[in-house]
C-alpha cells in the first residue's frame, strides 16, 4: 500500500450496488483514499467511528437498512458530523431539490457523468467545505464560541443593514479584576467564568435578535434590540455568574451606546460603548453607564483639546498666572513668593483652568511639553521682574511625574535658570505627593539630583494620597504643601484640624516649612497661624493674577487690611 495515501483526504462511498462502489472507487482513488459501505446503517456506524477523518460522503438515496435521506438527516443533526459535505447519488430529478434542502452540497446523476466531471464536483465540494471550516475557525473565539472582533463588526453591520427599522443597542461588557482570578484560582477556573459569561450573552442575543462577540481577554460585545431597563439586563448576566463568583470579587461592568442616540457606524457605536464602560473603572456607584449627549460632548471636547494643543503652543494661547504666597508667622503677612498656574485661552471654549486639560495631557504624554513651555515663560518673567526690582522674586512651578523620568530634566532646568540669570534656589519645584509614592526609587533619585543642583523641592498635595508622616523624615523635600481638602474642613471639622496640627508639629521638628493652599477666610488664616503654619496662599489674599499685576502687588503690598 502506498504510504502517501495516509495523508490524502478520505471519501466514503455509500451505495448498495457493488458495481457503483467499485466504479466510483476506481475514479476517485487517483486522488483520494476511498472507503465504501453498502447501506445507511453501516455508513452511520462508520462515520461515528471515523469522525473527523472523512472529507466527503458520496451517498445513494435508495438503500435497505436506513436510506440516504435518513443518513443525511442523522449526519446534519449531529454537530460533530454536520460539516462533512454530502454529494447525493440519484437517478431521480425530483430528489435533487429535497436533497439540497436537507443540506446536500451537490449531486451526481445516474448514469454517472465522465470521470473528469465526477472528480471536479468532488474537488469543488471538498474545497467549499474546507474553506467554510477555515472561516468558521477564524471567525469565532475558540473558548467562548463568540465572534471575534473583526467578524463581529462585519456581521453586526450586515444585521443592521438587513433590519433598517430595528433600533439596536451596542453594549460592551467587561469583567473587573479578572486578571486576579487567573492568578489566584488558575486559568481553568478563569476559562469557566469566561464561558459562563459568553453563555449568558449568547442567550440574550438569541432572545433579542442580536449577536455576541469577544473583543479582549475579559471584554465582550453584545448587539441587541433596544431596551430601556439596562439594570435588568445586567442582573440577567450576573445571575449566570452568581454561583460561580460568590467567593470572588469579579463583577460585570457595562457600557451602552443606545440605538436611539445618533446614527453612526457599528464600530463607532461600540467605541462609544467601550468609552462609557471604561469610565466605570474604579467606580462602585454603578455597574453600567449609558453613553449620552453629555458624555459625547465631553469626549469631543477632550479630542478637540488634544488636537489643538500644538497650535495653542505655537500661538501662545497658554498664559501663566501667579498666585502670591505669604509668610504669616510675623506681625503682618509678608509676600514671600508666587505659584505659577497655567491658563488656556481657547478660541472656542474661552479661558480654561488647568483642571480642564492637565489630566488629559498627562494621559496622552503632552504634559511634559506644556511644563517646559510654562517653565520657560516663568523663567523669562522672573528675569524681567529682577530687572525692575533689582531682586529675584521666587516662583514655584509644577513638575509632573513624567518629567521626573526624563534623564535630562535637571540639565534643562539649570539651562533655563542660567539663561535668565536666576539662582536655582529661587526657581521652586512642586512635585505631587503621588509622584513620590509611585516608582519611588527612580523618582527620588531624580529629586535628589534636583536638590544637589540647588533647586528647592516642595511636596504638593501632602495628605491627598496614602502617605505616611514618616515621609517627612525620609524623603528629599524642602517644604510641604498641605492638601487643599484639609484646609477647606478645618473650620467645622475638629478631627481635620487636629490632623493638620499633627502634620505641622512633626514638620516643625524636622525643620520642614509648611504651606497651606486654598485659604479663603480669616478664620482659616487664624487657625493656621496659631497652629504654626509658615506660608499660606488662597483667595483670601489674592486669586491668581497675570504677570503685569504682580508688579503692582509687589509695590503696594497686601490688597487688604488684616
Amino acid at each position: 500500500m502506498d504510504s502517501r495515501k495516509d495523508f490524502r483526504r478520505t471519501i466514503l462511498v455509500v451505495d448498495d450496488e457493488a458495481v457503483n462502489r467499485e466504479m466510483l472507487s476506481s475514479i476517485l482513488s487517483q486522488e483520494y483514499n476511498v472507503l465504501s459501505v453498502e447501506n445507511g446503517k453501516e455508513a452511520l456506524a462508520f462515520i461515528r467511528k471515523r469522525k473527523g477523518k472523512i472529507s466527503l460522503i458520496l451517498l445513494d438515496l435508495l438503500m435497505p437498512e436506513a436510506n440516504g435521506y435518513e443518513v443525511m438527516e442523522a449526519v446534519k443533526k449531529n454537530p460533530e458530523f454536520a460539516r462533512i459535505p454530502i454529494i447525493v447519488l440519484t437517478s431521480e430529478k425530483a430528489a435533487e431539490v429535497k436533497s439540497l434542502q436537507m443540506g446536500a452540497s451537490d449531486f451526481l446523476t445516474k448514469p454517472y457523468d465522465s470521470p473528469e466531471v465526477i472528480l471536479a464536483r468532488v474537488r469543488h465540494s471538498i474545497a467549499l467545505a474546507e474553506d467554510f471550516r477555515l472561516i468558521q475557525s477564524t471567525e469565532r473565539d475558540f473558548l467562548t464560541k463568540l465572534y471575534n472582533k473583526e467578524f463581529f463588526y462585519e456581521y453586526a453591520t450586515q444585521l443592521k443593514e438587513l433590519n433598517p427599522n430595528s433600533v439596536m443597542d451596542s453594549i460592551v461588557l467587561n469583567l473587573t479584576s479578572f486578571h486576579l482570578i487567573n492568578e489566584i484560582y488558575g486559568l481553568s477556573f478563569g476559562n469557566i467564568i469566561l464561558q459562563t459569561v459568553a453563555d449568558g450573552i449568547i442567550q440574550l442575543a438569541e432572545e433579542s435578535n442580536g449577536i455576541g462577540g469577544r473583543y479582549s481577554a475579559d471584554g465582550f460585545f453584545l448587539y441587541m434590540e433596544h431596551r430601556d431597563n439596562y439594570g435588568l439586563l445586567l442582573e440577567h448576566l450576573e445571575s449566570y455568574l452568581s454561583e460561580i463568583l460568590k467567593e470572588t470579587e469579579v463583577h460585570v461592568r457595562m457600557g451602552i451606546c443606545p440605538g436611539t442616540f445618533l446614527s453612526v457606524s457599528i464600530q463607532q457605536s461600540f467605541d462609544r460603548a467601550l468609552y462609557a464602560c471604561n469610565m466605570l473603572r474604579d467606580k462602585f456607584t454603578s455597574a453600567f453607564l449609558v453613553y449620552d449627549e453629555q458624555i459625547h460632548d465631553e469626549e469631543v471636547k477632550k479630542a478637540r483639546l488634544l488636537s489643538d494643543f500644538a497650535n495653542a503652543v505655537e500661538k501662545r494661547q497658554f498664559h501663566v498666572f501667579y498666585q502670591p504666597k505669604y509668610y504669616i508667622q510675623g506681625e503682618k503677612p509678608v509676600l514671600s513668593s508666587f505659584e505659577a498656574l497655567v491658563r488656556w485661552t481657547h478660541p472656542k471654549f474661552g479661558m480654561m483652568s488647568p483642571t480642564s486639560f492637565i489630566s488629559q495631557f498627562e494621559k496622552n504624554g503632552l504634559i511634559q511639553k506644556l511644563d517646559k513651555y510654562v517653565w520657560k515663560e516663568v523663567a523669562e518673567q522672573m528675569r524681567k521682574w529682577k530687572e525692575i526690582f533689582g531682586t529675584t522674586i521666587p516662583v514655584s512651578v509644577n513638575v509632573s511625574r513624567v518629567d521626573l523620568h526624563d534623564p535630562k530634566i535637571v540639565e534643562y532646568l539649570l539651562q533655563i535658570t542660567k539663561d535668565n540669570d536666576i539662582e536655582p534656589e529661587q526657581f521652586l519645584l512642586e512635585i505631587t505627593e503621588s509622584a513620590y509614592l509611585a516608582d519611588n526609587s527612580i523618582l527620588v533619585g531624580t529629586v535628589n539630583k534636583m536638590r544637589e543642583a540647588g533647586f528647592k523641592v516642595e511636596m504638593d498635595d501632602f495628605g491627598s494620597g496614602y502617605s505616611s508622616l514618616s515621609m517627612l523624615a525620609t524623603l528629599p523635600i524642602d517644604a510641604i504643601k498641605i492638601d487643599i481638602g484639609f484646609i477647606r474642613k478645618i473650620i467645622y471639622d475638629k478631627k481635620t484640624m487636629y490632623l493638620v496640627n499633627v502634620i505641622l508639629e512633626i514638620a516643625k521638628q524636622f525643620k520642614i516649612p509648611c504651606i497651606a493652599e486654598g485659604v479663603e477666610t480669616k478664620e482659616q488664616l487664624d487657625l493656621l497661624k496659631d497652629a504654626g503654619c509658615d506660608i499660606v496662599q488662597g483667595y483670601y489674599f489674592s486669586k491668581p493674577i497675570p504677570a503685569d499685576e504682580v508688579i503692582e502687588l509687589r509695590r503696594n503690598g497686601l490688597k487688604r487690611e488684616l
